[in-house]
């Protein structure tokens, strides 16, 4: 099943959160900001990495003080490497990979791949229902999603991609 709610990101319960990232775990706009707020020092000490990770994948971490149990990260970027369509396509196919290997059966999601100079909202929303519709259709692990966005605006746009999947 998947689900569109509005809610912050950081207060859903799920088994897991994803998170956008660069290749060295940073955040990619000011609301993913507010999960290393919440989530405390205890969070915060597991995003350094001493060498940068490959665009396209996805690692878990634990989620401090988060409501959430685990952050899967998808590095969607890098310096040398901006957000493509391809690149959010990978990732969150191997954050799904991620789900499989934990067991994740609640996952939480934000938009993926927008924000300044990024994808628009549409096309975002595009790639992850799709990633997203087929691995529900064809996997065990997750089997809820929710897409947390931040605005009732955003909702209808996932919410006109979810009506085009094959029930």
């Amino acid at each position: 099943m998947i689900r569109v709610v509005v809610d912050d990101l950081a207060f859903v319960k799920a088994d897991a959160v994803v998170r956008p990232a660069t290749a060295t775990l940073d955040p990619l706009s000011p609301s993913l900001r507010r999960l290393e707020q919440v989530g405390g020092p205890a969070f915060l000490d597991q995003l350094l990495v001493q060498d940068e990770l490959a665009v396209g994948s996805a690692v878990v971490t634990g989620a401090g003080d988060l409501a959430a149990d685990f952050v899967v990260h998808a590095v969607i970027s890098s310096v040398a490497e901006p957000v493509t369509p391809a690149r959010v396509r990978q990732a969150l196919v191997s954050v799904l990979q991620r789900a499989g290997d934990w067991q994740l059966q609640r996952i939480a999601v934000p938009p993926i791949g927008t924000g300044a100079g990024n994808l628009d909202l549409d096309d975002a929303a595009r790639i992850m229902v799709e990633v997203l519709g087929q691995a529900m259709a064809t996997g065990s692990f997750p089997q809820e999603v929710y897409i947390v966005v931040d605005r009732e605006e955003d909702r209808a746009v996932f919410d006109a991609y979810l009506k085009r999947l094959p029930q």
